[in-house]
């Protein structure tokens, strides 16, 4: 059984392992929700995800049992990382399996944290039974939640949460497995009993949610998502009887949600978090999870490994969304003097072009017309609104993408 002293034991061996993470407070957000918003900070942990805390206890509370084939993990990339760098802190060999679909930034990472990668499964399942075949071979396997060590270390959170804002009313935190959130219910709520511990996950995979709603551990389909490190189809064994104990409510959130929450953290607070890592903001913001006034409130911002490519469209289609880039098509005559004068036009707009392409092999275009999109950076939807307005009273028939 899990209990306080377990996790207080956990955070003085972890303790020079690990960062102490800051909690930020978000005047922006506070003022938003008439409340008192803090975030978190694990995106800065080491290996930028929260897993290195559970990863270490689990590997220095296990020497003696190690041998020299090393640890083994399965993971697609946080947990991967927390395992390969514990193990060379400790100078212990490491084994992680990842499934073939891992990014490559995410498999570099791992190795170069020390891990040797090897590529088996189509799913997460897949790669963790492959990893489970391998303590044949004398590795100790790490799961990435389903156990109590694992927990533990990741419950070390609640403890620094606590030791800035003793009076938490509410802390948010993501769910894929549940190791995670069931670490810091166990704590928090040994700590302060009233305080309100919300579980969320992405809607495109909601086991804890279903299983809650069931009364039982259920699997779920999943389609991909943009917080790929919670997208977990079963929570553990462990996990499920954990939050169902001490977790007051588990919510969804969708995937524009999600990505309106990156790109806010990026904008406003100038903080990098993956998709799982911004879940928690992106309940608050879609009212999946309600914060009332006056209320303390924390919002756990669990990792900050975002795949650049990923990175850029979120931020481009975050950008379409909130009106402050613009994109269309038009057809222009192909003479001299005609794209400048467009041109001319979104300057007296005061539209910043960021790209232009123009192309004269358009099917169906009569030969002396051209096809013209341009991306425009704006300052808003009014800004978008008096551009479309002007092109329209210009005479141009733009297409807007």
């Amino acid at each position: 059984m899990i209990c306080l002293e377990n996790i207080k034991q956990a955070a003085k061996i972890i303790s020079n392992k690990i960062i102490r993470t800051p909690l930020v407070y978000s005047p922006t957000l506070s003022r938003l929700f008439e409340a008192e918003i803090h975030l978190k900070l694990e995106n800065l942990q080491k290996t930028g995800s929260f897993k290195i805390r559970g990863a270490n206890y689990k590997l220095l509370k296990s020497l003696e049992d190690i041998g020299p084939g090393g640890v083994v993990a399965a993971s697609a990339g946080n947990h991967a990382q927390g395992v390969a760098l514990a193990a060379k802190q400790a100078g212990i060999s490491a084994t992680i399996i990842m499934p073939e679909w891992a990014s490559i930034s995410k498999q570099e990472a791992t190795r170069s944290y020390g891990g040797e990668v090897i590529l088996i499964g189509q799913t997460l399942a897949e790669s963790l039974n492959e990893a489970r075949k391998m303590t044949r071979e004398g590795k100790m396997f790490i799961h990435p939640y389903d156990d109590p060590d694992i927990i533990t270390g990741q419950g070390t959170i609640a403890l620094e949460i606590f030791e800035d804002i003793k009076d938490v009313d509410m802390i948010v935190v993501p769910i894929g497995g549940g190791g995670l959130v069931s670490g810091i219910a166990v704590a928090a709520k040994a700590i302060k009993p009233d305080v309100k511990i919300v579980g969320v996950q992405a809607a495109v995979c909601p086991s804890a949610y279903e299983s809650i709603r069931n009364g039982k551990l259920t699997q779920v389909e999943s389609k991909k998502s943009i917080a790929d490190g919670i997208t977990v189809k079963q929570l553990g064994t462990l996990n499920f009887a954990m939050i169902k104990d001490w977790v007051d409510e588990v919510v969804l959130v969708e995937e524009e949600q999600i990505a309106a929450a990156i790109l806010l953290l990026l904008e406003r607070k100038k903080i990098l978090a993956e998709g799982a890592g911004a879940v928690s903001l992106a309940a608050i913001l879609s009212g999946a999870a309600k914060v009332l006034r006056g209320k303390k409130v924390v919002l756990l911002i669990s990792g900050g490994n975002l795949d650049s490519p990923l990175l850029e469209r979120i931020i481009s289609q975050g950008l379409l969304k909130n009106g402050r880039m613009m994109r269309f098509g038009v057809a222009l005559e192909d003479i001299p003097g005609t794209l400048a004068s467009l041109l001319s036009l979104m300057a007296r707009l005061k539209a910043n072009v960021r790209h232009i392409y123009h192309d004269r092999h358009v099917r169906n275009l009569p030969i002396n017309v051209i096809r013209v999109e341009l991306e425009l950076e704006t300052r808003g939807p009014a800004h978008v609104e008096e551009i479309a307005h002007q092109l329209n009273a210009y005479g141009y028939a733009i297409e807007l993408r």
